[in-house]
C-alpha cells in the first residue's frame, strides 16, 4: 500500500470523514497539498526546461502559467476528485460503523449481544459486578402462549432492564431468556441493591400482549469481578448464585458469597436476607 493511500485510510481509522464538512475540509486539505506538490515540482523542472530549450517564453510569464496550471490542475482537480472520494468514503464508513453496531447487538431485545459482552467482561477485572438474570419458567410462556408473546415477553424486560439500568453499564442478552449485566462502579451492596431494584420493576409489571395479560418474575445470580480472576470464573460463580435463587423458589437474588453461608445452613436452617447481606459485607 502506497503512502497515499495509507494517509487517506488513517482518515476513516480516526473518523476524519465524519460529516459533511469534515469531507469538505478533506477536500480542501487535498486540494492545497497537490498545489504544493505541483508548485515544487514546477520549480525543480523549470531551470532544466529552460537548459534544455524546450521553453522559450519569458521567465515571468512561465510562472505565472506555472501557478495558473497548478491551482487548475493540482487543485481544483485534486479537491474535486477527494471531495467526491470523501464523500464515497464516508458512506463506507458508515457502513462499517453500522455493520459494527449490529454484528454486537442482540435483534429481538435490542441489547447487546453475546459477542459484545464477551468483549467487556474480557476488559473489566475490578470495582464491578456480574449479574446473570433469568426469566423464570420461560418455557411454561412458550408452551401455554406461544413463542411470539415470549418475544414480547423478552422485549419488555429488556427495556425495564435498560430503564433500571442507564448506559453506564451494559445490559446484555446471552440467549434464550437469559440477560447478562455488567454493573460498574459503587460498593458491592449498591450494586446488589440495583440488581435486587430490576428484580421488584420486572415482578410489578403487567405485559399485554393481545389476549394475553401476563405477570412474570426474574431470577439472578450476581458475582465479583476481581484482580486475578478470570471472567469465565465469575461468570461460573455467578451461574451458581443463579441456580441457589431458582433452586430458592425463584424471583429473588443471590450474591455468590452467599453460596458457602447456605452450605453453613443445610436443610431447614437456610439463612435469612439480614444475615445474607451481612455475609456479603464481610466478605465484598
Amino acid at each position: 500500500m502506497s503512502r497515499g493511500s495509507k494517509w487517506l485510510w488513517r482518515q476513516v481509522d480516526v473518523g476524519a470523514l465524519d460529516s459533511a464538512g469534515a469531507v469538505r475540509r478533506f477536500a480542501l486539505s487535498v486540494g492545497f497539498r497537490a498545489v504544493i506538490v505541483t508548485s515544487l515540482a514546477g520549480l525543480v523542472l523549470l531551470p532544466l526546461l529552460y537548459v534544455l530549450n524546450v521553453v522559450a517564453t519569458p521567465i515571468d510569464q512561465t510562472m505565472r502559467l506555472m501557478v495558473a496550471f497548478s491551482w487548475l490542475f493540482g487543485g481544483v482537480l485534486s479537491a474535486a476528485c477527494a471531495f467526491v472520494a470523501g464523500h464515497v468514503l464516508r458512506e463506507l464508513l458508515l457502513s462499517r460503523r453500522k455493520f459494527e453496531r449490529l454484528s454486537r447487538t442482540d435483534t429481538l431485545s435490542g441489547l447487546a449481544n453475546r459477542r459484545a459482552f464477551n468483549e467487556v467482561s474480557l476488559a473489566t477485572d475490578r470495582d464491578a459486578s456480574l449479574a446473570i438474570i433469568d426469566v423464570d419458567r420461560f418455557k411454561t410462556i412458550n408452551d401455554r402462549y406461544g413463542h411470539q408473546t415470549g418475544d414480547r415477553v423478552i422485549q419488555s424486560i429488556s427495556s425495564l432492564l435498560k430503564e433500571v439500568f442507564g448506559e453506564a453499564h451494559l445490559v446484555a442478552r446471552l440467549g434464550g431468556e437469559e440477560f447478562g449485566v455488567i454493573i460498574r462502579g459503587g460498593s458491592v451492596a449498591e450494586r446488589l441493591a440495583l440488581v435486587e431494584q430490576a428484580r421488584c420493576r420486572v415482578a410489578a409489571e403487567t405485559i399485554l400482549y393481545q389476549d394475553a395479560e401476563l405477570r412474570v418474575t426474574v431470577s439472578a445470580g450476581v458475582a465479583e469481578f476481581t484482580p486475578g480472576k478470570r471472567p469465565e470464573s465469575v461468570y461460573a460463580w455467578a451461574d451458581k448464585a443463579l441456580y441457589l435463587a431458582k433452586e430458592s423458589g425463584r424471583d429473588c437474588v443471590f450474591h455468590e458469597n452467599s453460596l458457602a453461608l447456605v452450605e453453613a445452613f443445610p436443610g431447614d436452617h437456610a439463612p435469612d436476607d439480614a444475615q445474607l447481606f451481612a455475609a456479603i459485607g464481610r466478605r465484598g
